[in-house]
């Protein structure tokens, strides 16, 4: 009596434990399905980034349309003349004594035809044999020139700008579009983690309830023992029973916690933070009482894998048509003002600025580039056939997953009805095996069996909602399944559309 007094309290001293240590903490945070879609919304580290990305391409499509506005750049600068150019004049070119006679015929030889007395000077001839040009040059320029200016430009007519201006826009619905696509990817990892702490904890729950009978048992059989009405191979079978129950609730209990870790980490909450899931998987068996074939062919309209790539084509197509554009010519309005001032001493003050502007238009027309603009549009032109191949493809797989989806979803109704009625059927064999072993009229054999037929029992059902939960939540994943409603509510029970 005493070994076994002592076996049993060394199987309560753990349970004990965890039980004054639950009662010196707080009350955990309980969380409805809807409270941790919603956290995890806000929380998750992929859906921030994914709204960052669409931030950003935002600024950049803002970016693509400031090309549309007048380029005004200022410029400014300052050069030091080391050494001044030098500038050679031919003889034949500038005739200094010619042009001295001719203006000594205009202008003196009326004067000294009034004074005769007077004689006329007459210029020197050149030196025939001197060559017409001189090698001796002369500098020209200062030694420090300033200048300072303003120019600006803006294209009036330019095809090619205004189709990357629509390829930038449909890059930012991209972005939007990857950014849903990463909602509801959260929403479906939190709705398996979700289901899968209520699958724990259930578990728990059949593995502590068969921990408990078997105690149970134990504590029977020892008295029946100790009244010499059950054998010694009867007591030992039965400490051999609660022994290996032990191990399934630890088992279980530890599931329970690693499966709450992975909820947090999905929702994007600190690890430490002191929640637990609320309900049962019990409260969603509702949602398998309907026909799935009547919802016929399901669209994939809504999936975000088939939006991207139709958006995908939609840029291909532009970016072809951006290509062919380039063979347009473009026009675009110039405009330049710039002061200049050249000095040889730093006295800003008396610095003589000159200005100089204009104003045009100026025409580019595209005539030869080597094949460049020919390659580049036969090189997009092959990108929009594989993406339309990989649509194709794409499109065939979502259509299995989605067939197979809906096989899980019959397989677990119908695995949940079958279970529900052998849970039912194994609790009655459960209850009459262990009236009967009191009476004599079956073994522990008997009893132990109809112990573990309930536990599996009771597992299955728990396991079959599970089942369906999962292929529900993986099956809007791909049919892209609106989580949210106007007012901002979450909606877990959406219809599909055909």
């Amino acid at each position: 009596m005493r070994k076994t007094i002592s076996l049993v309290v060394s199987f309560f001293l753990p349970v004990l434990a965890l039980a004054q240590v639950a009662d010196t903490t707080s009350a955990p945070t309980l969380l409805t399905l809807e409270d941790a879609i919603r956290i995890a919304l806000s929380e998750n580290a992929s859906v921030k980034v994914a709204d960052k990305e669409v931030e950003r391409t935002g600024y950049a499509r803002k970016g693509t349309y400031a090309s549309l506005f007048p380029q005004i750049n200022g410029s400014a600068s300052y050069q030091r003349t080391i050494k001044k150019q030098v500038m050679y004049m031919d003889g034949g070119g500038f005739d200094m004594s010619s042009m001295l006679a001719e203006t000594m015929a205009t202008y003196l030889l009326p004067l000294y035809a009034q004074h005769p007395d007077v004689p006329f000077p007459t210029p020197a001839k050149p030196d025939e044999s001197e060559s017409s040009s001189s090698n001796e040059g002369f500098s020209v320029g200062r030694w420090n020139t300033w200048s300072a200016g303003l120019s600006a430009s803006m294209p009036l007519v330019n095809a090619q700008l205004w189709e990357n201006i629509r390829i930038s826009a449909q890059g930012v619905e991209l972005a939007v579009e990857k950014a849903r696509s990463s909602r509801l990817e959260t929403v479906g990892q939190v709705k398996q983690a979700f289901f899968a702490c209520l699958l724990a904890r259930e578990a728990f729950e059949v593995y502590k309830s068969a921990y408990e009978n078997a105690l149970a048992n134990l504590e029977h059989i020892q008295r029946r023992y100790n009244a010499q009405k059950a054998s010694e191979l009867d007591l030992t079978r039965a400490k051999t029973t609660l022994a290996a129950a032990i191990p399934n609730v630890y088992d279980a209990e530890s599931s329970v916690v690693l499966s709450l870790w992975q909820l947090k980490a999905v929702m994007g909450v600190d690890l430490d933070e002191n929640i637990d899931v609320a309900g049962a998987l019990g409260d969603y068996a509702g949602h398998m009482l309907y026909d799935l074939h009547e919802s016929g062919e399901l669209s994939l309209d809504g999936n975000s894998t088939m939006r991207q790539l139709a958006i995908q084509a939609e840029q291909l197509a532009a970016t072809i048509r951006a290509q062919q554009y380039a063979y347009l010519p473009s026009l675009s309005l110039n405009f330049n003002y710039s002061i200049n001032a050249m000095t040889n001493d730093f006295k800003f003050s008396e610095f003589k600025w000159s200005p100089y502007s204009f104003v045009g238009v100026s025409l580019s027309i595209p005539i030869f580039s080597g094949g460049q603009r020919l390659n580049a549009v036969r090189q997009a032109r092959v990108q929009a056939d594989e993406l339309e191949i990989q649509r194709t493809n794409t499109e065939r797989q979502l259509k299995i997953a989605i067939r197979q989806y809906l096989n899980q979803m019959e397989t677990a109704m119908r695995s949940y009805g079958s279970a529900e009625s052998a849970a039912g059927t194994a609790q009655k064999a459960y209850d009459i095996a262990s009236k009967s072993y009191d009476v004599g009229r079956s073994t522990l054999t008997d009893l132990n069996d109809a112990q573990l037929a309930l536990t599996q029992a009771r597992l299955g059902v728990s396991q079959a909602v599970y089942n369906f939960v999962v292929a529900k939540a993986n099956l809007e994943n791909t049919l892209g399944a609106d989580f949210i409603d106007a007012d901002g509510n979450v909606q877990l029970n959406k219809t599909y559309s055909k």
